[in-house]
C-alpha cells in the first residue's frame, strides 16, 4: 500500500495527493525527518539537528532525528506533537496532535516507548518511558501511559487502564 493511500483510509477529509504535500504539516514533518535522520546515521549530527530544529519552527512538530520511524507512519492536526531520541515507531501507525512520545527523567540508553504496527495514539496523549505499545493497540485522547499495552487492547483515561470494548468504542478513540 502506498503512503497517499493510506492516508486516504484513515483521513476523511483527504482529497488528493497535492493536497497532503503542500497542506499536511505531518506530510512535511515526516519528510524533513527522513532527511535529519539520514544525517544522524552519517554522524552529521549538527546537521540533523539543525534540519529537525527549521521543521519544528515550521510544523509545530518536533521529532528527534535519531528517532526510527516506520513505513506510512501518519500525523494528523499534528501540533504539538514531541518524538523523542530513542522511540522506535512502526508502520502505518496515526498519532494526532499533542502527543507526546517522551522518556521519564534523565536516564540514559532507552528511554522513549516503543509503538508497534497499526496503532493509533488519539489526541494529547502521552506515551511515557521505555514501554512498548503492542500492535493494533488503540490509545485514547488524553490518555497517559506509563505501562506496556498488549496488543490489540484500547486504552483510555490518566492514568490509561485497560478499556473494555463496547459499543460506544470510536467515541473515545
Amino acid at each position: 500500500m502506498g503512503y497517499f493511500k493510506s492516508i486516504k483510509e484513515r483521513d476523511p477529509a483527504y482529497r488528493h495527493p497535492l493536497q497532503v504535500i503542500f497542506f499536511y504539516d505531518g506530510f512535511k514533518a515526516i519528510f524533513w525527518h527522513r532527511v535529519s535522520h539520514f544525517f544522524w546515521k552519517i554522524k552529521l549530527k549538527f546537521l540533523a539537528e539543525l534540519i529537525s530544529y527549521i521543521t519544528k519552527r515550521r510544523t509545530g512538530i518536533e521529532i528527534h532525528p535519531a528517532a526510527n520511524i516506520g513505513k506510512r507512519l501518519f500525523i494528523d492536526h499534528g501540533y504539538g506533537v514531541v518524538i523523542g531520541e530513542t522511540t522506535i515507531i512502526g508502520d502505518d501507525v496515526t498519532i494526532y496532535q499533542g502527543v507526546t512520545l517522551g522518556g521519564r527523567g534523565t536516564a540514559s540508553g532507552k528511554r522513549h516507548p516503543t509503538i508497534g504496527n497499526n496503532v493509533v495514539i488519539g489526541a494529547s496523549s502521552l506515551i511515557l518511558g521505555n514501554i512498548i505499545i503492542g500492535d493494533n493497540a488503540k490509545i485514547g485522547a488524553n490518555s497517559t501511559v506509563l505501562d506496556d499495552v498488549e496488543k490489540d487492547a484500547t486504552y483510555v483515561g490518566k492514568k490509561a487502564r485497560p478499556k473494555q470494548n463496547g459499543p460506544r468504542d470510536m467515541y473515545y478513540i
